[in-house]
């Protein structure tokens, strides 16, 4: 069965929908964004232990300090690609971004091939159910642009704002 718990968050930022399957947390997206397509909105609202340590790691967040801690997680049918992406994001320090020429590169390296697309890493990037968390918003374009963000442009200009890594060079580029 899977849960649904609402997080409310500071003004500036829309509010976030979580899923859980009763154990890990399964999903976390901005509310009204592209991302909101992959949550599951039609089940049962339940208060879970998984919900609570979510939204402590949360409330630590929006404060500007980075949370000493990582809630349980799942992402479902993740390939072994993305399990390579999604790792490469959970190692950006916090306030602190990549480009997805970057992330190329070092998979190319790990694969030990001459060139990775970076197409292909903006599309895993892309469909990382748990923004935020694993921190999707700190991938930016080659040359320091803002290319787009699944949970919305505003959210993730203002969370590159909180994080203090957002300067008048990230601009953005469609």
């Amino acid at each position: 069965m899977i849960y649904k718990w609402l997080y409310k968050t500071p003004s500036e930022f829309d509010d976030i929908l979580m899923n859980s399957d009763g154990e890990y947390l399964t999903g976390l997206c901005f509310i009204g964004s592209k991302d909101a397509n992959k949550q599951i909105v039609n089940c049962e609202e339940k208060e879970l232990p998984i919900f609570k340590e979510t939204r402590k790691w949360l409330d630590i967040y929006f404060t500007g300090k980075n949370p000493n801690f990582t809630p349980k997680y799942k992402i479902e049918n993740e390939t072994p690609f993305r399990k390579m992406v999604t790792k490469i994001m959970n190692e950006i320090p916090y306030g602190k971004t990549i480009s997805y020429a970057e992330i190329s590169n070092q998979i190319a390296n790990i694969k030990q091939i001459k060139k990775m697309s970076a197409q292909a890493v903006g599309h895993a990037v892309g469909s990382n159910p748990i923004c935020i968390i694993v921190p999707c918003h700190r991938v930016i374009g080659k040359s320091g642009k803002l290319v787009g963000y699944g949970g919305g442009l505003e959210n993730k200009i203002e969370l590159l704002k909180l994080e203090n890594s957002l300067n008048k060079e990230n601009i953005y580029e469609k």
